[in-house]
């Protein structure tokens, strides 16, 4: 396996023209564009048709995360503005708990304007369903990258109301305007259910009834997880070499029904996006850590550990490992975090396909997909640039399947 600290940041550079970055969503989800890569061949068709470029009894993986209205506007009596953009929960730290807090809760956030935050609190004015509600944030403490923030509102509502009535849906800081109306829908996949994400899982937002329809008539299933996107998505690889970038934690659940489906088409799996990769690769070194000591209450993966270990359990293995001990234990939904960074050298465990958007230059994001298909990323991205294909979250999409054998 490669060395990390060998490898280049600049290894994963393309041009980008900004022409090339979609700003807005095609009218129809499922009018963009698909490149296939298949066989090592590139060919280009509509995402409509992605059923007929996946064989029949194949499981599909896809991330229910539902994106928050992440952003709230305060205002002071000068009329300086400050953004709070909400991160994760802090206290309390479950997301479910969180959003079902009432009256205050304690979040992880970035503050935008903080220089202006002089007052310990900031009061904005709501109005839910005619009545105006006031919420405050005070200011509690810095910690690494980000701030804590106490929110406080004077109405027997929840968090997740709250952010519904107040916040704005934070589309990428490449999408270069303000969140619009249409944003609300668009940047929200059909299928979403489980609040936490401050971004969306880009690659399902091209499917539409009609995908899962077709998709039915050639017996593939479909699976649902759980991983909250974070901003630390779009932080890009400043490093010189990948082996000094910090990689960012993100939080999922997976269901015990999920593992079975696991085990069931294990190894044809095809995952819907990055996010759903990175969850499925998680699980094999989660099982690891319930192997050494199944009474681990945290259960978190290493950004280095597929390099650092060596595991000598089989993937299978490991899915029936994680099976028993939810079952032993009583436990319908397991949760963990994970930092995994997936690049080149990374022996995929669960994964014979990806479908995917097209990825910034230098961005974890494309490491993982370099991962998957070796230097051909370059033929792919060369081919989408060449074939007027649109990049990024509102961009068209793609499909990447490993040879057989």
């Amino acid at each position: 396996m490669l060395n990390p600290h060998e490898i280049l940041s600049s290894d994963f550079y393309y041009d980008l023209p900004a022409n090339k970055i979609a700003q807005f969503p095609l009218k129809e989800r499922n009018s963009s564009k698909l490149l296939v890569y298949k066989n090592n061949a590139l060919s280009e068709d509509k995402f409509c048709n992605l059923a007929e470029y996946i064989e029949k009894d194949h499981l599909l993986v896809f991330n229910d995360t539902k994106v928050i209205y992440a952003r709230i506007e305060f205002f002071k009596s000068s009329g300086a503005r400050i953004e709070v953009f909400c991160l994760e929960p802090h206290k309390p730290s479950d997301y479910a708990q969180s959003f079902a807090q009432m009256r205050s809760c304690q979040w992880k956030c970035m503050v935008g304007n903080l220089k202006k935050w002089k007052d310990n609190k900031l009061i904005k004015k709501i109005n839910v369903s005619g009545s105006e509600i006031l919420l405050s944030a005070n200011y509690i403490k810095a910690e690494s990258t980000y701030h804590i923030i106490e929110f406080e509102w004077n109405a027997d509502l929840c968090f997740a109301d709250i952010l519904e009535n107040c916040g704005e849906i934070p589309i990428p800081p490449y999408i270069d305007r303000k969140s619009e109306k249409t944003d609300y829908e668009r940047y929200q996949t059909i299928y979403s259910k489980i609040n936490g994400s401050v971004a969306a899982p880009t690659a399902g937002l091209h499917f539409t009834q009609s995908e899962f329809e077709k998709l039915a008539l050639k017996n593939i299933e479909i699976a649902n997880l759980t991983l909250h996107v974070g901003a630390g998505t779009f932080r890009p690889l400043q490093s010189k070499t990948l082996g000094d970038h910090n990689m960012h934690t993100e939080h999922f659940i997976i269901s015990l029904k999920i593992i079975q489906k696991l085990i069931k088409y294990y190894p044809k799996i095809i995952a819907v996006g990055t996010t759903s990769v990175r969850t499925l690769e998680s699980l094999y070194f989660i099982a690891e850590q319930l192997q050494k000591n199944e009474k681990r209450e945290y259960l978190h993966v290493n950004q280095w550990d597929a390099y650092d270990q060596k595991i000598n359990t089989t993937p299978l293995f490991a899915l029936h490992y994680i099976e028993k001990y939810m079952v032993d234990h009583k436990i319908f939904n397991l949760s963990a975090s994970t930092s995994i960074m997936i690049i080149p050298g990374y022996n995929f465990n669960y994964i014979s396909g990806i479908i995917t958007n097209f990825h910034q230059p230098q961005s974890t994001l494309l490491t993982l997909v370099a991962a998957f298909i070796g230097n051909k990323w370059k033929e792919v991205y060369q081919f989408a640039l060449e074939n007027e294909f649109r990049f990024l979250s509102y961009g068209d999409s793609s499909i990447l399947l490993r040879n057989k054998g």
